[in-house]
């Protein structure tokens, strides 16, 4: 009889995989792009076939095209998907390139039936590069040494993202070999790196763990990051009176249950920033809740989001300690991508060991970095750092002087406060270092 039953639930699994690939052919996902419409955006509206994580797939692909999503309505009960964003490129005007709108057409329309499975949200293989995921303690210099002992075994930084968040660090690099410019497969270098990896970051705070991993899969890099802080449990407070310092900065969300349906009501006014939309849904679909309807509006600085969610079984959140783990895990996935403190911009020629030394130099100068974002692309590094100064004081005019001299102040730009900072100078006794602009 279990044998029978067995047969049975496969049965009925594949008949419902194959209904839903016929409904999807029958009712295939419709895109249309209006620059008409609104004065100050492009007007992006997505018809489909529901399915579980699709408003995820589709807030990614419009982010990673570092579009900003200024409004949305969503609205996904039943069978179907709707919806309609406002989106700007990152000069905040319409989106006008061809390029750019042919990729939305073809990521978001019929073709995308039979594309879903290729796109980047799950777990792909790569020859190209090794992947290191780093998670511990924060602590000034981190960074620093971490680059360090990769450049030390040969191996060349070509991507890296980092995260920093209620006293915990993560990390994602995309390394290869120095020699042949690949991914790396020897395993016992590979083994190597990460025993190396490990002894950096259990130098910092123990009561909490720390962990090195290195391999050929490499996920979509912000999942991965929300993730990893996520499994470690960042969102837990451990600081009461750092809790009442950020109050005011604190995103303000709530959960309630609305009354008339089963629905639970999530809002949220923050801050608003680039990727806060896809930060906040990727937390929700994550944690298996389902998006049924929201509102999504920014006004100036600030965002408001309205979600209608209830958990992948049906039913809306049901008890105060599912609330409030609904609430800080909210929160927690804001605050990690909070652009904090000074903004460094450096851009030069690529080569082995320059994140290393650029990141040297910002420790060596007391400054702690608390997101990262390092590129490469036609042999030039983009790299852009946010620091503050150490235990949270602010970061002087003469420290930032300290480092462009180090730098060279024709590849290395500073946004933010300190709001006096002196003329750059013009030249740069040690830009040999980095090369040329």
């Amino acid at each position: 009889m279990a044998f029978i039953s067995g047969v049975n639930m496969n049965f009925s699994r594949y008949m419902n995989d194959e209904y839903e690939k016929l409904f999807r052919r029958m009712n295939p996902p419709r895109v249309v792009i209006d620059n008409e419409s609104c004065e100050n955006a492009t007007v992006i509206r997505v018809d489909s076939a529901n399915k579980h994580g699709i408003l995820l797939e589709v807030v990614q692909i419009l982010t990673d095209l570092n579009l900003t999503i200024t409004k949305a309505y969503i609205s996904s009960d039943g069978g179907w998907f709707m919806d309609v964003f406002n989106v700007t490129d990152h000069d905040g005007k319409k989106v006008t390139d061809e390029a750019i709108l042919e990729y939305i057409r073809k990521s978001l329309g019929p073709e995308s039936c039979f594309m879903s499975s290729m796109r980047s949200v799950g777990v792909t293989q790569t020859m190209e590069h090794t992947a290191v995921e780093l998670l511990g303690s924060d602590r000034p210099g981190l960074l620093s040494e971490v680059s360090a002992v990769l450049t030390n075994l040969k191996c060349n930084i070509v991507n890296a993202e980092v995260w920093t968040h209620n006293t915990r660090a993560a990390a994602v690099m995309h390394v290869t070999d120095e020699e042949t410019g690949s991914a790396i497969t020897d395993p016992q270098r590979l083994s190597l790196i990460k025993e190396l990896l490990c002894n950096v970051l259990g130098g910092g705070n123990k009561i909490r763990g720390s962990s090195s991993v290195v391999t050929k899969e490499v996920n979509h890099t912000e999942r991965r990051l929300h993730q990893m802080m996520f499994a470690d449990r960042d969102y837990e407070r451990v600081d009461e009176e750092e809790e009442d310092v950020d109050e005011k900065s604190r995103p303000k969300v709530t959960v309630v249950n609305w009354s008339d349906s089963d629905y639970s009501v999530v809002t949220i006014q923050c801050k608003d920033r680039a990727k806060l939309l896809f930060d906040i849904v990727f937390t929700l679909t994550d944690m298996q809740y389902v998006v049924f309807h929201a509102s999504i509006d920014s006004k100036g600085p600030d965002a408001y989001q309205e979600y209608y969610i209830k958990h992948i079984d049906g039913s809306p959140v049901k008890s105060d300690a599912e609330r409030q783990r609904v609430i800080q895990c909210l929160e927690a996935a804001i605050k990690r991508r909070v652009s904090e403190g000074l903004k460094l911009e450096l851009c030069a020629t690529d080569r082995v060991g320059l994140l290393s030394d650029v990141t040297r130099i910002i420790r060596e100068n007391s400054l702690t970095v608390t997101r990262a974002e390092v590129t490469t692309k036609g042999g030039k590094a983009v790299n852009t750092f946010y620091v503050g100064g150490a235990s949270g004081c602010p970061v002087e005019s003469k420290t930032i002087e300290s480092i462009r001299q180090a730098i060279g102040n024709t590849i290395l730009k500073v946004k933010g406060k300190p709001e006096e900072l002196k003329p750059a100078p013009q030249d740069s006794p040690t830009r040999f270092l980095f090369g040329k602009k």
